[in-house]
């Protein structure tokens, strides 16, 4: 049964497909994943979920190190992308992070640059108190006992303290930023695009992480490609939240 198309992404992951990787905040992916092997204590042969996956690199790269890597995302064209020239054990399918089906299946998984994580409340008015939750639900679900989870999500606090200066537009109400932005394609074409993501403070994913089932093991504040263990600070992009099923 094929996921209905109804989430605002699609467009935008439609006209960027492979320029995707041209952003700057793609480059980092090595530092990344070298990092969260470590953190997480992944070895060759475990189970990862990559959940919103995009383009495959970080399952990629996951699977360049021998470990078997399935990535889920929305977008059907970054799909296809990071089906081209996967590793052996890394496999991906269009999926929906909101509706996941997966049920004690992995040793460990990973959601980064928003990649579904902070996307569920995408320019809707939604119908219950947080979206995001069923995507850490979900998460929670396909971990095996013992499983643990790495997150990243948008700072809250970085958001308000920049906000006039990255021109954006922060509903305080809901939490969610809202850019609208210029995107070009692989031909350099432009399109106009609307931004939306959740953020959070270290005390919601706190709350969310418990409500999911998950004991939080660790929050630390991260840049991309600037992965560390250094507690949450008001000047980091993201929070990067690891916790345990």
């Amino acid at each position: 049964m094929s996921t209905p198309r109804d989430h605002g992404f699609e467009d935008l992951a439609d006209h960027l497909g492979s320029a995707y990787l041209r952003y700057s905040f793609t480059k980092g992916t090595e530092q990344e994943v070298s990092f969260l092997v470590d953190a997480l204590g992944l070895e060759p042969g475990m189970r990862v979920l990559d959940v919103g996956c995009g383009p495959g690199r970080h399952a990629h790269a996951l699977g360049r190190r021998g470990i078997a890597v399935h990535g889920i995302d929305i977008s059907e064209r970054f799909v296809e992308l990071a089906r081209a020239d996967a590793p052996d054990g890394v496999t991906f399918e269009r999926l929906d992070a909101r509706a996941m089906p997966f049920g004690g299946e992995f040793d460990a998984a990973i959601s980064l640059c928003q990649g579904a994580f902070g996307l569920a409340d995408w320019g809707s008015e939604a119908t219950r108190l947080d979206p995001d939750l069923d995507v850490l639900d979900g998460i929670s679900r396909a971990l095996r006992p013992e499983g643990t989870a790495a997150v990243t999500a948008f700072s809250a606090y970085f958001q308000v303290r920049h906000v006039d200066a990255m021109g954006s537009d922060f509903h305080v109400e809901r939490g969610v930023n809202h850019e609208r932005t210029t995107i070009k394609d692989e031909q350099g074409t432009d399109a106009e695009a609307d931004l939306w993501t959740t953020c959070f403070t270290p005390r919601e994913l706190r709350l969310m992480a418990a409500s999911a089932g998950l004991t939080v093991q660790q929050i630390w504040s991260v840049s991309p490609g600037a992965y560390a263990r250094e507690t949450p600070t008001l000047e980091s992009e993201e929070f990067l939240l690891l916790a345990t099923r």
